[in-house]
């Protein structure tokens, strides 16, 4: 069999089978949550409660301010402590609710509803998806109601659902498509209506065969619902890769899938939406795969959104000495942590504990043209020419090299002989444009 793929990306070493063969585990409910109000891209959420509220488990806290949005949910019921900055995974701090757990009363619980999807409208659909705020759970966190109203001069044929993984470590999907395949199947069901979308396909990484079958099992019937099989490859799993892989449609320069007649979900994002359309569940917890040579008993956990990482990573045993290194996500795309007081948030896919051994951080030497970056760039840009312009702050001139379409996967720095952090220059770069713009008007 051919397995099908895209041209360029790079073959790291991936270490999932630290945590790939254990099964999902909840972790213990905290004693005090911090639902940030900004988890998503788009605009940030308006409180909807104050100082010494009580507060139940799915009660919505925080409404969407804007289309782009999402509002956000208490995942336990007791007292709103505060609303004030807190420490957060992707920034220095941002303004959240932070909620003191009535540890008497865990509050409501969800339980299999049945659903007709004859009986229920796309436009009942979204509005649900929007109310119970989720987000890309692949890390990305766009609203989902967005993704799943296209305009209608751009018909969608295909939905690919996501279940690639490729990022180094990382087990959830893995284990979610494993364990909750049926939610899966029916989440990708219900998108398909939405958006009227004729053909369902799920991609799957050659590595991950006991998904691949499971779901060609369940899918045997179905006429719409096809199960691709793809190559072991980063970044597989970024959408516009996906698409070239399994269709050979290819995503116009600054466009969007919806540009070719796609729309890509994460598998985690499609259970959340059966779990919001069936149970009328919000999303108030995830999972997520703790990980890592620093990392006692590594694993996979579902998470109520806002627990403190210090809290996750007890309950994977806790770190070893020599742990020297936490970082939200894998290695190549995810974010270095300076507390354990951050919480987990919808784009939490994992937390990363590597070694000190891991973390020798080589210095930085001058280029040497050796154009790898180049070769192995997934967007097919010249990541050389970025750090080159953003050194010399010529910010007008990085739009001509297509800066803001880098995904910031990370495969240049990975092959990089000269060990230059490219990733930081193209944010800073990305920064300074987005700066630019705005001063504009």
């Amino acid at each position: 069999m051919r397995l099908k793929t895209f041209k360029q990306g790079i073959h790291p070493k991936y270490f999932k089978e630290l945590s790939s063969k254990e099964p999902i585990k909840k972790c213990p409910f905290p004693k005090r949550v911090v639902i940030p109000l900004s988890q998503h891209t788009g605009a940030p959420c308006k409180p909807l409660v104050e100082k010494k509220d009580k507060v139940e488990r799915g009660q919505k806290i925080g409404k969407a301010d804007g289309f782009i949005s999402a509002p956000v949910h208490s995942p336990v019921t007791g007292t709103v402590k505060s609303i004030d900055k807190q420490p957060f995974p992707r920034f220095k701090s941002l303004d959240a609710i932070v909620i003191e757990r009535d540890e008497k009363s865990e509050g409501k619980e969800w339980k299999k509803g049945i659903l007709d999807l004859e009986k229920i409208s796309p436009d009942e659909i979204r509005k649900k998806v929007r109310e119970a705020g989720i987000v890309g759970l692949g890390g990305a966190a766009f609203p989902a109601s967005v993704k799943i109203s296209p305009p209608k001069e751009k018909p969608i044929d295909t939905i690919i659902l996501n279940g690639c993984e490729c990022e180094p470590y990382l087990t959830a999907d893995h284990r979610i498509m494993l364990e909750y395949p049926d939610d899966c199947i029916l989440g990708l069901k219900i998108i398909m209506k939405t958006v009227g979308a004729k053909k369902g396909i799920v991609g799957i990484e050659v590595n991950k065969m006991d998904a691949y079958n499971l779901f060609c099992g369940k899918t045997k019937d179905e006429e719409n619902i096809d199960v691709e099989l793809v190559q072991v490859k980063y970044p597989e799993g970024a959408e516009k890769m996906l698409i070239k892989a399994i269709l050979s449609r290819e995503v116009p320069a600054g466009g969007l899938p919806m540009d070719v007649g796609v729309v890509v979900h994460n598998v985690g994002t499609a259970v959340s939406i059966t779990e919001a359309i069936r149970d009328d569940k919000p999303l108030i917890e995830r999972v997520v795969t703790v990980t890592g040579k620093g990392i006692n008993n590594p694993g996979n956990f579902l998470v109520l959104i806002g627990t403190p990482f210090s809290d996750v990573i007890e309950a994977a045993g806790g770190m070893k000495d020599n742990a020297a290194k936490i970082i939200m996500g894998g290695p190549l795309m995810g974010i270095t942590q300076s507390t354990l007081d951050v919480p987990v948030v919808k784009g939490t896919s994992g937390i990363l504990v590597l070694t000190e051994d891991e973390t020798d951080i080589e210095e930085e030497v001058n280029c040497i043209r050796c154009a790898r970056c180049v070769d192995h760039c997934p967007m097919y840009l010249i990541p050389t020419e970025f750090v080159k312009l953003v050194k010399g702050e010529a910010w007008e001139r990085l739009n001509s090299y297509h800066l803001m379409d880098c995904i910031e996967c990370g495969c240049c720095a990975f092959v990089c002989p000269s060990k230059i952090p490219i990733v930081q220059y193209v944010n800073v770069g990305k920064l300074a444009l987005v700066n630019i713009k705005s001063k504009k008007g």
